[in-house]
């Protein structure tokens, strides 16, 4: 890394870094992120990190894939956090490397816990969140000034794998003009029916990013309604972000980013 004008904190041996990478693009990297891969002993990286990031560490860097997807054979939680614990107590610096933000719909938070009650120290480096740079990608924003004075960020399902219990969906369908869903395409028809049986308009503006900031990325909009069916007759697969509201309107015009050789899908039905 060139010479910065100010000072990164160092990584010292037996520390654990709890870093977000990004949604895609391993150039939204931070500068820390990029300072922690260079200096890591050991990288713990999630499934959705990209190459070109782990491709930023020094050679001889123990990299251990920890990629947790839905249906497939991953490791488990305890075994990942215990693993974190297990280096650091050797003395390694360890890099825990998550897509989007550590604490953003993923399970840093409860790493984070698990090291402050195992005397492990930590720092946590904040990523760009899906659900603000992958929209930002697809020529969508969360937010402008006409259209949204509030987005509001759901999981698309819970610790159980299904639809939250916990949600007020009423509330949710009336109260929030931007509703961005991370995990959502499993029980994405679901998702549709509460929001408009909870007064949604079903001709709302809406659109699925998957892939989000990488060179697989597809973009399908269309309206509330249709959405279920657009995903199925597209073939979207996870990974991938929902949002529906007026912001999604605003694609046509600001669509600056399509990955080479994929097609634009803008869909109005």
């Amino acid at each position: 890394m060139e010479t910065l004008p100010f000072t990164l904190p160092a990584f010292e041996p037996g520390w654990v870094w709890l870093v977000g990478a990004g949604p895609g693009d391993p150039g939204l990297l931070t500068l820390l992120a990029a300072h922690a891969l260079r200096s890591a002993d050991v990288v713990v990286y999630d499934a959705l990190v990209d190459k070109g990031a782990l491709a930023l560490a020094a050679p001889g860097t123990e990299l251990v894939y920890a990629g947790k997807r839905g249906g497939k054979p991953s490791p488990s939680q305890p075994s990942i956090t215990a693993s974190l614990i297990d280096f650091a107590r050797a003395g390694k610096r360890v890099l825990r490397l998550k897509g989007g933000d550590p604490f953003v719909f993923g399970r840093g938070a409860e790493e984070a816990v698990a090291l402050a009650e195992a005397g492990v120290p930590f720092r946590v480096v904040p990523g760009i969140t899906a659900g603000i740079g992958g929209l930002a990608y697809a020529g969508i924003p969360a937010t402008t000034r006409d259209t949204n004075a509030a987005v509001t960020f759901v999981t698309g399902h819970a610790s159980t794998g299904e639809v939250p219990d916990g949600i007020r969906w009423d509330d949710l369908a009336k109260g929030s003009p931007v509703i961005v869903f991370y995990m959502a395409l499993k029980h994405l028809q679901t998702i549709v029916d509460r929001l408009i049986a909870g007064g949604r308009d079903p001709n709302e503006s809406a659109a699925i990013v998957a892939s989000a900031a990488t060179p697989a990325q597809r973009v399908v909009t269309g309206t509330l309604a249709a959405l279920p069916r657009l995903c199925a007759e597209h073939g979207i697969e996870p990974p991938a972000i929902v949002v529906v509201g007026d912001t999604v309107t605003f694609r046509d015009r600001l669509a600056w980013w399509e990955p080479a050789g994929t097609a634009v899908e803008r869909v109005t039905v």
